[in-house]
């Protein structure tokens, strides 16, 4: 299966990265955010983007997935959020809406490298085209809003859950994700299986209790 993983984005790899003519997109540009539970740090090697006319985008995304890490072991990573939060998020800019989103990262809590790819459908492609009139409580004004960004948050264990959201949009879960171990390690096996360490904040509650897998499933 990861040979599979791989063999694909190759082939989409070697199309170059290139920006469409044209677009389906009813705004300028969509958002592609990253989170993580409370302490379970993530570090994302690269997040790729194929859009829907086969154009490229190598490392849309990359780097510190959102995570908050409160002293004392006061906050609480179990379970999946009710709402699904956009995390750290950038613009990916020239490109068309998602076909496909390849994720390499590194989950630090446990340590392990993951790679997946992430098909994004045309249902969800159509929530992110359709405007909806919502109010937003902050200034009291209704707006046409869309849902322009794809949260993913990342969970020990290699899974995925993905959400479409936007400014005063109630986020819609489209999709959950069961990754495959990246046997050559973090960075493809370039620096001799050795991961970052974690905050202190992070090691003082994976050494306490642990890495809760089972609230996961």
């Amino acid at each position: 299966m990861i040979n599979f993983i791989r063999i694909t984005f190759v082939v989409f790899l070697l199309s170059g990265c290139t920006f469409a003519s044209s677009s389906s997109l009813p705004y300028k540009a969509w958002t592609l955010g990253f989170s993580a539970p409370d302490y379970m740090e993530v570090w994302i090697e690269t997040a790729d983007v194929v859009d829907i006319q086969d154009h490229v985008f190598q490392r849309a995304a990359s780097g510190i997935a959102s995570m908050q890490s409160p002293p004392n072991n006061s906050g609480n990573p179990r379970g999946w959020p009710k709402r699904g939060p956009a995390g750290g998020g950038k613009r990916v800019l020239g490109a068309d809406l998602p076909k496909y989103i390849h994720v390499r990262w590194q989950s630090l809590a446990e340590p392990q490298t993951y790679l997946m790819v992430i098909k994004i459908p045309e249902a969800t492609r159509e929530l992110m085209r359709k405007g909806e009139k919502v109010f937003c409580t902050f200034n009291g004004k209704w707006i046409t809003g869309y849902r322009d960004s794809i949260g993913i948050r990342l969970v020990p264990g290699g899974i995925a859950r993905v959400w479409v959201g936007g400014p005063c949009m109630t986020p819609i879960e489209v999709t959950t994700v069961k990754a495959m171990i990246d046997p050559r390690g973090p960075y493809e096996g370039k620096s001799d299986g050795k991961y970052d360490s974690l905050s202190d904040e992070s090691k003082a509650y994976v050494e306490k209790f642990g890495v809760p897998y089972d609230s996961w499933k």
